[in-house]
């Protein structure tokens, strides 16, 4: 069965029109401290807007800035930061009309804050609204689940970042971006040495792994970067995919990326009855294991920072989510791409860093939502909209910095307190002593199963749908374009 080519793109009919004459070098002249409210409307580039709000910023003039975050939040919806920092241009205007209702759709939403003290919001603070505003933010906040820490991995420079699970031998595997080594661990967190690199195996960092069980097959994502401990100067810029034999760690296969000598990161990675697909967050770009090879899929350059892959049960759908424009999906079996839709008043899927496939639902890691939290989404038959959510863990203080994980049964054991953030831009600890023990957290999912959550979708007998949001840029389309030049051809 051949996939047709494709380069999956999210298509913006106003962009494609106005991308071009952004290029032209009379735009560059403009001055930002005159550009009236429909001029700052009509750029296109959230880069350009995030540059401007930082001038605006320095400058003090709030309403260039409010206007400026007001059409970032429209191209990135999901983005917590530029919401908040909306609400803060607005009520550093004295704007409490739009101060209040953007913070009230926002407490809907989940978003959790103490603005109580906040200074910047002293102009709206005075009336009765304000305090039921700081009220229900703050409730947000409150920790909410059964989750709890599982067991701890060993503190030491070894950043580990990815777990996976051997369901054969009822273990967990533990990947290490300093060392390139994956490790069994066991059930009380002790570390046994499994794989480590090698001149036979090349092994780079750790970054993702994936189990295919039925296969014999662990699946390594690595790259050759500034924080592997063996890292080369010339093996800048390399990556792949490797395989080896779950049961023995024997290397059976390894696709490279060839060397350019650009940053890339082979960051997350899914593999299903021998379907495997691994994402270079760094270039945004999802490519396929096919013929030997690693082939593009999905290439967009409008994705922002694309972190976890999530196969569906029959390995026909891969959803990926992205930091900033939330989660999206590739149908394999007719090669398009489609965005995932979900009702925008209740929801938020933006700051998603593992995104995992269970029971029909899927499950999302987001890091970058205030408060932090694990949500389950169920969804419709086809796997196009988002029916319900459903918090699994929210606000737990072990929640320091989750990042990714893998499943084990009904359970979701993730990386909760990733200590990436401690290494600086060359790969080294900032300081050895605050390296601490990484606890590895355990979500249940099938935690309230029955009562199904937050309903996205009005009931059978409703006259009217849901308001419907779709992850992309303004009011574009995640969509196929024909004839383009990455081949993907399937089993």
């Amino acid at each position: 069965m051949k996939i047709k080519h494709i380069a999956c793109a999210l298509a913006l009919g106003a962009f494609a029109a106005a991308a071009p004459a952004q290029q032209r070098p009379a735009r560059a002249g403009l001055n930002p401290a005159t550009l009236s409210e429909a001029q700052i409307a009509q750029t296109q580039l959230p880069s350009a807007l995030y540059r401007l709000a930082g001038i605006y910023k320095q400058g003090g003039d709030w309403q260039r800035m409010a206007w400026a975050l007001a059409r970032l939040s429209e191209l990135q919806p999901n983005v917590a930061e530029v919401k908040l920092s909306l609400a803060t241009a607005y009520a550093l205007q004295g704007d409490k009309s739009k101060t209040y209702d953007l913070l009230l759709a926002m407490q809907k939403q989940g978003y959790g804050y103490d603005l109580a003290d906040d200074k910047n919001f002293e102009k709206v603070a005075d009336t009765k609204v304000w305090k039921y505003i700081v009220e229900g933010l703050q409730a947000n906040l409150k920790p909410f689940g059964e989750g709890r820490i599982a067991f701890s991995l060993p503190a030491g420079d070894t950043l580990i970042e990815s777990l996976a699970f051997d369901p054969v031998r009822k273990q967990f595997l533990a990947g290490s971006v300093r060392e390139g080594r994956v490790y069994r661990v066991g059930k009380d967190g002790k570390l046994t040495g499994f794989i480590s690199p090698s001149a036979d195996n090349g092994l780079w960092s750790v970054y993702a792994m994936a189990v295919d069980a039925d296969d014999d097959a662990l699946y390594v994502a690595s790259t050759s970067s500034v924080y592997f401990k063996g890292f080369r100067q010339e093996d800048y810029g390399k990556a792949g995919v490797f395989k080896f034999r779950l049961s023995t760690g024997k290397l059976l296969e390894k696709h490279l990326l060839a060397p350019d000598r650009q940053p890339r990161t082979l960051s997350s990675i899914a593999a299903r009855k021998g379907r495997v697909f691994a994402a270079d967050g760094v270039r945004n770009v999802i490519y396929r294991v096919d013929g030997g090879e690693l082939k593009p899929m999905v290439e967009n350059p409008h994705l922002t920072s694309v972190r976890g892959l999530a196969l569906s049960g029959d390995g026909n759908t891969l959803y990926f989510a992205d930091y900033a424009m939330g989660v999206l999906g590739v149908d394999l079996a007719g090669g398009k791409g489609f965005d995932l839709k979900y009702d925008p008043a209740k929801l938020v899927l933006g700051g998603i860093d593992g995104l995992y496939w269970y029971d029909g639902t899927l499950v999302a890691i987001e890091n970058g939502m205030s408060p932090r939290r694990v949500m389950r989404l169920s969804l419709s038959d086809d796997g196009r909209r988002v029916t319900r959510a459903m918090p699994l863990d929210v606000a737990n203080p072990a929640f320091r910095l989750p990042t990714y994980g893998a499943i084990d049964g009904d359970g979701l054991y993730f990386i909760a307190n990733s200590q990436k953030n401690k290494y600086d831009k060359f790969g080294s600890p900032r300081d050895d002593a605050k390296l601490e023990a990484v606890n590895v957290f355990r979500s249940d999912l099938r935690f309230a199963w029955d009562e199904g959550g937050v309903e996205l979708e009005p009931g059978a007998g409703s006259a009217k749908r849901a308001v419907i949001s779709e992850s992309k840029p303004g009011n574009g389309a995640f969509s196929n374009v024909e004839g383009g030049s990455q081949s993907v051809t399937g089993d």
